[in-house]
């Protein structure tokens, strides 16, 4: 058995290897067959049917929805640079980004359902006041702002 001294003088692939040892194998790399094709053909008339999946008004919605959420967010995180007496140039170049999760993410959802997301921002920014008070002030302003839900992590 080689100790972490041993590996450290064996090559890349080598250490690569190594720390992939917990790793399991592809059960099988083969694409769909025919069959799995068909079933999958019905699932989707079967689910379309159901209506099951969103109508494409509601996912430009969505889209709509989260585009404008991310210009909140990019526009809170410049307000409170500002404020926080940074330099007009790091204030130009505060940031936030939205990213989503679950369902919506997973492209699973269906009508209706909620979009999860996760904003990061800058390190300077706290969840505390700045997130769960300021930020959720703003979009309970919002007049299109229906509902809206804290969650703690």
């Amino acid at each position: 058995m080689a100790g972490p001294q041993d590996m450290s003088s064996a090559s890349p692939p080598d250490r690569v290897a190594a720390k992939k040892v917990n790793l399991t194998k592809a059960l099988s790399l083969a694409g769909p067959t025919e069959a799995d094709r068909l079933r999958n053909s019905e699932l989707d008339k079967l689910l379309i049917s159901s209506g099951l999946y969103e109508s494409e008004e509601e996912t430009l919605k969505r889209e709509n929805v989260l585009s404008c959420i991310s210009q909140i967010v990019k526009d809170w995180v410049k307000q409170l640079t500002r404020q926080r007496g940074y330099t007009d140039q790091m204030v130009e170049d505060a940031n936030a980004v939205i990213y989503t999760f679950g369902s919506y993410r997973l492209g699973v959802h269906g009508p209706g359902a909620d979009i999860d997301t996760l904003c990061i921002g800058p390190s300077y920014i706290n969840r505390e006041e700045d997130f769960f008070v300021i930020l959720y002030s703003i979009l309970l302003e919002k007049e299109e702002v229906t509902e809206l839900h804290l969650k703690f992590v």
